[in-house]
């Protein structure tokens, strides 16, 4: 599926191929939750990183948050004229991009569960939806975005 995204001012759009398009899992680990997620929490897609095209590129800065101490190699795009957050691409998985979903323009399907993950980092105000439906993670969960898409039949070929 062909994925359209954009950053509110419009300065920086981007276009990118997913075989796993749906927005499951929301994270709340401190970086999603400050840099992307008002809700407390920040949804991520899966994209084929090869296949992104950004128009706008010079309008775009990227953020390498620190973890523990050290700089993350993990690099989180962001427009830097409206502060949009964009994507995340990281060099230990290079064929990857995780687009955020809330920078998505195209529709995308609505996901059959809600996977809460980090949730050792959730602050105290947000409400955490339970009961069918909803998987929680107090860390990283046991599939990956797409072996959850394929566990439910839901990843593209």
């Amino acid at each position: 599926m062909k994925l359209s995204g954009s950053c509110h001012c419009g300065a920086v759009h981007f276009e990118v191929e997913s075989k796993a398009p749906y927005p499951y899992m929301r994270c709340y680990c401190a970086i999603c939750r400050k840099i992307g997620g008002s809700a407390g929490y920040a949804i991520n897609l899966l994209g084929d990183a090869g296949s992104l095209k950004i128009q706008g590129a010079e309008a775009k800065s990227v953020y390498n948050a620190v973890i523990d101490g050290k700089e993350s190699p993990a690099e989180r795009h962001f427009c830097s004229r409206c502060g949009s957050h964009l994507w995340v691409w990281d060099p230990r998985w290079p064929a990857l991009v995780h687009p955020h979903a809330g920078a998505i323009d195209s529709p995308l399907p609505t996901p059959p569960e809600t996977v809460h993950i980090m949730l050792e980092f959730k602050p105290d105000w947000v409400n955490l939806p339970d009961g069918p439906g909803h998987v929680h993670f107090q860390g990283y969960p046991d599939l990956s975005i797409e072996d959850w898409h394929k566990s439910k039949g839901l990843y593209e070929t």
